[in-house]
């Protein structure tokens, strides 16, 4: 994968979860036995830490403080494969914790103060965002992306690689040509109850503002709003994410657009998965959210066998599934959905194009390999893609060795090679609901249909 540069703010954010059972007896509010607490990056911090996770090489360049809250941002973000610059920061690393009963906060405290100097950028920075794939500007208005020698190292960058500009109302304005600024409503001056028609008309706004490409308005459940130029705004629905935690949604959103920008995307791909992966990570909440960034570290590897190899150590359920996807419709969303929902990681064995061939026929795969690898990889329910090129995924599954194998309801489980094998190593074979009359050989009979 192309390496990510992200550039801002970073912070130690810090959960202290515990019970709630009675009130304090001085003051009306609750009394909370911390029973845990977890500590993570934030800000750019975790940003960085997010596209890590994704398996991409990453670089942050920001500033941390000579302090123990600076260092263990630095080593949990070393312990996740980012590689850090730090430009130093004359003060004290700001921290956020936030007392939690359970799910539920209930009071956030912030260290810190208010922005301190800041070092310049160092060569080392500069080469850094000058050989950038794409970069990711996370403001968190604490002063990096002001600094004369950020702002001079991004000036030229537009010109040749992606930037993504994700804004704060105390930092600087994004730099002229941004492929995606990435305002929350709040940032983008909008009210709680706006329309699509007011937010379009205000990303336009923003658009001439600050001489972007584009600019992507993320409305939380709602979605988001594209709008590049003076073309139509691309409105993109939100997944059901229920009522899981929030905290840390814009920099999944952020984090996958400037990475699949960085691979080539185009600007609405890359905001389509985005919001995604967001409404994913929301669905997730504390247990699969954020804390899985503190309890299941997941280092920085294109390699999906090192991915299972962690996520068992850790105790978790590696799930596969296989399959051509070679036009992806609801029945293959619906089956990869539920195949996450089984465990802790979901890797997709993908039929090579010459694998494809052989089973399907001549006129098979429509999209080559990489395309498809591209569409599935995009889906936020799925941790890893392997392609294979037998008629088979055994060999590939006797490597992985899942703890679980889940296939569409469309085969019946003693139609399924692959079961006796998973048994020798105490693993399972599963199907699915399968959506009814969807699949790819019936969406091309009804294209050829309506063709004549």
């Amino acid at each position: 994968m192309n390496r990510l540069v992200v550039i801002g703010d970073a912070l130690l954010d810090r959960d202290l979860v515990g019970t709630v059972s009675r009130m304090a007896p001085d003051a009306p509010v609750p009394v909370v036995d911390v029973c845990s607490g977890t500590s993570r990056p934030g800000g750019a911090g975790l940003a960085a830490l997010l596209a890590a996770r994704d398996g991409r090489p990453v670089t942050l360049v920001t500033a941390l403080g000579a302090d123990a809250a600076g260092e263990e941002v630095a080593d949990l973000l070393a312990g996740a494969g980012v590689e850090v610059i730090n430009v130093g920061l004359h003060g004290r690393t700001p921290e956020k914790v936030r007392a939690k009963a359970g799910d539920q906060p209930l009071l956030r405290l912030d260290y810190g103060g208010p922005p301190a100097a800041i070092g310049p950028l160092s060569e080392a920075g500069a080469r850094a965002i000058a050989i950038a794939s794409a970069v990711l500007v996370a403001d968190y208005g604490r002063g990096v992306t002001s600094e004369p020698g950020v702002r001079a190292a991004l000036s030229d960058l537009p010109k040749r690689r992606p930037v993504v500009w994700d804004p704060h109302p105390r930092g600087a304005d994004p730099i002229p040509g941004a492929r995606v600024v990435t305002p929350n409503r709040s940032e983008a001056g909008l009210p709680e109850n706006a329309g699509l028609a007011a937010v379009t008309e205000r990303a336009r706004h923003l658009v001439a503002k600050w001489s972007a490409a584009g600019v992507a308005v993320t409305l939380g459940a709602r979605g988001a709003v594209l709008v590049e130029g003076d073309g139509p705004p691309l409105a993109v629905p939100a997944p059901p994410a229920g009522r899981g935690d929030p905290c840390g949604a814009g920099d999944r959103f952020a984090s996958t657009t400037a990475a699949l920008l960085a691979d080539g995307a185009l600007p609405s791909e890359a905001v389509t998965a985005g919001v995604a992966a967001a409404s994913a990570f929301v669905a997730a909440g504390a247990a699969g959210g954020l804390r899985e960034l503190v309890d299941r570290p997941q280092r920085p590897s294109e390699d999906p066998y090192a991915l299972a190899e962690r996520v068992r150590a850790a105790g978790g359920t590696v799930v596969a599934t296989g399959g051509c996807f070679d036009l992806v419709h609801a029945g293959h969303v619906s089956v990869l959905e539920a195949a996450r929902a089984l465990g802790d990681c979901l890797i997709v064995c993908l039929n090579s194009d010459d694998s494809v061939r052989r089973l399907k026929g001549p006129g098979r795969p429509l999209q080559h390999q990489e395309d498809r690898a591209r569409v599935v990889r995009a889906l936020g329910c799925v941790d890893g893609l392997i392609v294979f090129d037998e008629d088979t995924p055994e060999a590939v599954l006797d490597k992985l060795r899942p703890d679980v194998w889940a296939k569409g309801a469309d085969y019946a489980l003693g139609n399924l090679p692959e079961a006796a094998l998973l048994s020798t190593w105490g693993g399972q074979a599963v199907v699915l609901p399968y959506l009814e009359g969807r699949s790819t050989t019936r969406l091309l009979q009804e294209a050829t249909t309506r063709a004549r």
